[in-house]
C-alpha cells in the first residue's frame, strides 16, 4: 500500500468510494460529483491524499479551507474502503497530511469528530489534537441516524506555533477546563483591541448560527427573543468579558460547549447552544464529555391520570 496525492484521474474511483460507505449521506455533496474533486484540489481549497494499493484507491482524506487565502485548514472527508479497515489507514493519512500543513503556512488543523462511533475521536488523539469544544446535534447523521450528529472539535498547532487564549478571570463552572485549555495553547493574547464589530447569521439544516464579536445588552434581548423551536448555535468572540457574556447568556438557557479557533490570529470563539439537549454519547475527552453531560436534558410531558 502506497499514500500518495490527488490526481484527476482518480475523480471518479473517490466519489465511487464515498458512495459505497456513506450510500447518499454523506454531509458533504461534493463527493458525489467527480469533477468537483479535482476542481477543489486544483484551486487549492482541497489538498487529498489517498491510500492505494495496486490499482484500488482504499482510502482518502483532505486538508480543506473554505476561503483562500487562509492560515488554517479541516482535516476532512476520510474514508476507508470496508475490506481495508483495522490497518489504520484514516490514522496514517491524516499524518501525512499534517506533514504536508507545514508547508502550506498552516497555523493550525482543525478535525470536526463524530461522535455516532469512537474511531475519528481515537485517531484524533493518536494525531496529538486537542479537543475544545462540542457542536450539539451539529449535522445530519451520515450513518442513518434519526438524531444529528455532534460533533468534538479537535485543533493540532503547526509545528508549534502558538494560539494562545487571553489571560482572564475565567467563570467558576468553567474554569477547570478553561486552565487546562490555556495550558495546551498558552495565554498571552490581546483582546484589549477592538475587533470590528461582526454579526452574522445563517441557516445551516436545522440549525441557526449566529456569530458575535460584542454581546451587549440590546443584542442579547434581540437573541434571546429568537423563536424557541430554534436550535441557535452562537459563536461570541472571547474577551475580556467573557465572565459577563457567560453570566448572561447562561441565564437565558445558552450553554456553554466550549471554543472554537477565530480567524484572526491568536483569537477564539466562545461557543454556546440553545435547544440542544443531553443524549447518552460516550466520548473519549473528559473534557467533552462533561460539557454534553451538562446539557439540559428534554423535557418530559406528564400525562395525568384519570379522574376515578
Amino acid at each position: 500500500m502506497i499514500f500518495r496525492p490527488y490526481r484527476a484521474a482518480d475523480a471518479m474511483a473517490v466519489s465511487q468510494l464515498f458512495r459505497l460507505v456513506y450510500g447518499d449521506r454523506y454531509v458533504q455533496p461534493d463527493v458525489y460529483l467527480p469533477k468537483l474533486i479535482t476542481q477543489h484540489n486544483l484551486d487549492g481549497r482541497w489538498q487529498s491524499m489517498l491510500a492505494v494499493e495496486g490499482s484500488q484507491i482504499l482510502g482518502h482524506a483532505a486538508l480543506c479551507r473554505d476561503k483562500l487565502p487562509t492560515d488554517s485548514f479541516e482535516l476532512a472527508l476520510s474514508v476507508v474502503h470496508p475490506v481495508a479497515r483495522g490497518q489504520n489507514i484514516a490514522t496514517r493519512l491524516g499524518r501525512e497530511l499534517l506533514e504536508c500543513a507545514g508547508s502550506l503556512s498552516a497555523q493550525y488543523v482543525l478535525i470536526k469528530q463524530v461522535t455516532h462511533h469512537p474511531f475519528t475521536q481515537r485517531m484524533a488523539q493518536t494525531l496529538d489534537f486537542h479537543c475544545t469544544g462540542l457542536l450539539p446535534d451539529h449535522v445530519p447523521s451520515p450513518y442513518g441516524a434519526l438524531l444529528a450528529e455532534s460533533i468534538v472539535i479537535g485543533v493540532h498547532p503547526i509545528n508549534g506555533r502558538s494560539w494562545p487564549l487571553p489571560d482572564i478571570a475565567w467563570p467558576e463552572s468553567c474554569r477547570g477546563f478553561m486552565e487546562h485549555l490555556s495550558k495546551m495553547f498558552g495565554t498571552g493574547s490581546d483582546v484589549s483591541a477592538c475587533a470590528p464589530r461582526l454579526l452574522n447569521m445563517t441557516q445551516n439544516h436545522q440549525r441557526i448560527d449566529v456569530v458575535i464579536e460584542r454581546l451587549d445588552k440590546r443584542l442579547l434581548d434581540q437573541l434571546v427573543q429568537l423563536p424557541e423551536a430554534w436550535l441557535v448555535s452562537a459563536k461570541v468572540a472571547l474577551s475580556a468579558n467573557f465572565s459577563e457574556d457567560f453570566e448572561r447568556l447562561s441565564a437565558n438557557r445558552f450553554v456553554f460547549t466550549g471554543l472554537l479557533p477565530a480567524p484572526r490570529q491568536g483569537h477564539w470563539f466562545a461557543l454556546f447552544h440553545r435547544g440542544a439537549h443531553a443524549r447518552r454519547l460516550d466520548l473519549n475527552c473528559p473534557h467533552m464529555q462533561r460539557l454534553q453531560d451538562n446539557l439540559p436534558r428534554p423535557r418530559t410531558v406528564e400525562v395525568g391520570r384519570s379522574a376515578a
